[in-house]
C-alpha cells in the first residue's frame, strides 16, 4: 500500500516523535525501493510483452499472439490493432454486408494492407504510433452509433512468433503469416459487437464486449474467439517491453525489437535525460527529486523511451547507451528514475534486457 510519510526521527528501535509542522505538506513516497529487473522478454524471438508496475515491482507477462484487437474502455469507441505482431487494416470499399465479401474482390487491397514493405502509404493501415488514444488515428475508424456508418475492414492478422534458430546478437520479430480476416465493429449498448470471419466465409462469428473502466482496453482474440486479459489494470502498470510497429519517415511502417512503451493512456508520463558531459551512471545516481523538470514530461506519446535506449548496430557491437536515463511519473503521481544496463545476456542473446530504477 502506498503511504504518506510525514517525517520520522527513528531511534534504535522506535520512533520517538514526529517532526512535522502544522504548516508542512506531507511527502508522497513510493512503496517500492526500486530494483534491478530482468524482464522476461523471452530471447531473440521476443515472444512476450512484459507489463511492469514500478510502484509495486510487479511484472505481468503475456504472449504477443494472445490478442488481436484492443477495444478502448473510455468514453470514446476506438479499436486498436496488435502492432507487436505487425497487424494492419484497410476499409473495404462499398462493402455493406460482411457475409458477401469474398477474397477474390480483395486482391489489390491485400497488396496494400502491409507492414514494413517500405511503402510510405502503408502508414494509413496502422494505428497512430503515438498511442495517444482516444484522440489518435486508428486504422479501423471510430465506431459510430449508427451501424451503417461502420465499415467492413480487411485485417492483416500479422505474423506468428518465429520458431527457428536465430543467430547470436540478431532478432526475429515475426514468423509465418497469420492470414487475413474481414471484420466489422459496431456498438452494443455501451460496449462493442465484433463481427468477423475468414475471407471466403459466407457466415460470420460475433463477440459482444462490455467496457471495463478499470482497464485501458478490453482485449479479444479473433483466432481463439474470446475475450482475453492482457494488460493489468490501467493504474497498475507503467512501462511495457514489446515488439512494436513504428514509423520511419519516408519509408512507412517498420517493426522494432527491444521497444519500451509508456502507459500514457493510463496517465503515466516520462522524459529522457541525455548527459552531455561526465559519466551517465554518475548523473543517474546523483539525480534527485528536486532535479525533476515538470515541463519535460510527455503524456501524449507512448514512445518516449521506445528504442532510444539501445544501439543494435554500434561500432563496439550491441550496446546500451550509457549517456541517458529516463524519468517516469506513474498514473498515481509517483516519480522514478530509470536506466538500462543490458541489451543481451552474457552469451550475447537479444531479448534479455535489464534495467534498474529508483523512486524519487
Amino acid at each position: 500500500m502506498k503511504k504518506i510519510l510525514f517525517c520520522f526521527l527513528i531511534g534504535a528501535s522506535f520512533i520517538s516523535q514526529s517532526c512535522i509542522n502544522d504548516n508542512e505538506d506531507p511527502v508522497i513516497v513510493a512503496p517500492s525501493d526500486g530494483a534491478r529487473v530482468d524482464p522476461n522478454v523471452g530471447g531473440a524471438t521476443q515472444p512476450n510483452q512484459v507489463w511492469i508496475d514500478l510502484g509495486t515491482d510487479n511484472e505481468t507477462v503475456t504472449k504477443r499472439t494472445d490478442w488481436d484487437l484492443a477495444l478502448y474502455s473510455g468514453s470514446a469507441f476506438k479499436v486498436v490493432l496488435n502492432s507487436s505482431i505487425m497487424m494492419a487494416a484497410g476499409k473495404i470499399p462499398n462493402a455493406t454486408n460482411i457475409d458477401l465479401v469474398t477474397e477474390a474482390s480483395l486482391t489489390t487491397l491485400k497488396d496494400q494492407v502491409q507492414v514494413a514493405n517500405f511503402n510510405p502509404a502503408n502508414e494509413a493501415y496502422i494505428d497512430d504510433v503515438n498511442g495517444n488514444f482516444p484522440a489518435g488515428y486508428t486504422a479501423i475508424g471510430e465506431i459510430k452509433a449508427d451501424d451503417s456508418e461502420n465499415g467492413i475492414y480487411l485485417v492483416n492478422m500479422g505474423k506468428e512468433i518465429f520458431t527457428g534458430t536465430v543467430a547470436t546478437g540478431s532478432v526475429a520479430t515475426g514468423g509465418d503469416s497469420r492470414g487475413w480476416m474481414k471484420v466489422q465493429v459496431v456498438r452494443f449498448g455501451d460496449g462493442y459487437k465484433v463481427k468477423y470471419a475468414e475471407l471466403n466465409s459466407t457466415t460470420h462469428k460475433e463477440l459482444t464486449i462490455a467496457k471495463n473502466a478499470a482497464y485501458n482496453y478490453n482485449f479479444i482474440s479473433l483466432k481463439n474467439n474470446k475475450e482475453v486479459t492482457i494488460q493489468p489494470e490501467k493504474k497498475k502498470w507503467d512501462i511495457c517491453f514489446t515488439v512494436f510497429t513504428n514509423i520511419i519517415t519516408g519509408a512507412g511502417s517498420y517493426i522494432y525489437a527491444d521497444f519500451v512503451n509508456v502507459n500514457t493512456v493510463g496517465g503515466a508520463g516520462a522524459y529522457e535525460v541525455v548527459v552531455t558531459s561526465g559519466s551517465g551512471v554518475e548523473a543517474y545516481n546523483n539525480f534527485k527529486a528536486s532535479d525533476i523538470n515538470q515541463s519535460k514530461f510527455i503524456y501524449n506519446d507512448q514512445r518516449v523511451i521506445g528504442a532510444n535506449w539501445r544501439n543494435p548496430v554500434g561500432t563496439n557491437g550491441l550496446e546500451v547507451y550509457g549517456d541517458r536515463f529516463y524519468i517516469v511519473k506513474d498514473a498515481e503521481g509517483f516519480y522514478f528514475k530509470l536506466r538500462f544496463t543490458r541489451l543481451t545476456d552474457a552469451a550475447g542473446e537479444r531479448g534479455r534486457p535489464q534495467f534498474e530504477y529508483k523512486p524519487l
